[in-house]
């Protein structure tokens, strides 16, 4: 795929916040701590000035399990979160549809291709087709 990462990295971002639920800053955010191991509240925070204003944005994304508790506070520290392993699971699938992985065009595994959507998903679930069908042929393609 010669390095074409962001290629498809519009119809990838709006297929992942249409399948998960998530803003693009929630994506956003999500992608910069997939980094970071562990991290402490400030630390989400100093990256989360960068995105819209959004003061819930840790809560919901703890309530909704993409960040977990790794160390509750004690005397001498602070707590301490992580990015659960849905998070990463979602994060590694990302990664894996900007290194050329097909999106998938089943209603089951992808929401855009239900009967009842919005004309924009429409156009998207049309784009997506002929991505795939472009990746595939790139992938049978001989070696030069």
């Amino acid at each position: 795929m010669n390095n074409d990462y962001l290629k498809y990295w519009r119809v990838i971002r709006y297929f992942f916040k249409a399948k998960y639920d998530l803003s693009q800053s929630d994506l956003e955010v999500l992608l910069f701590l997939k980094s970071e191991s562990y991290f402490s509240k400030e630390r989400f925070n100093e990256f989360d000035e960068l995105l819209s204003w959004d003061v819930q944005r840790f809560d919901f994304l703890k309530r909704d399990g993409w960040i977990v508790v790794f160390r509750k506070s004690g005397k001498k520290h602070r707590t301490l979160y992580q990015l659960s392993f849905k998070a990463n699971k979602m994060l590694n699938s990302l990664y894996k549809k900007l290194s050329g992985e097909e999106i998938p065009t089943s209603e089951s595994g992808n929401p855009m291709f239900a009967k009842n959507v919005k004309y924009t998903d429409k156009v998207y679930r049309n784009f997506i087709k002929s991505m795939n069908k472009s990746i595939k042929q790139q992938r049978h393609q001989p070696l030069k």
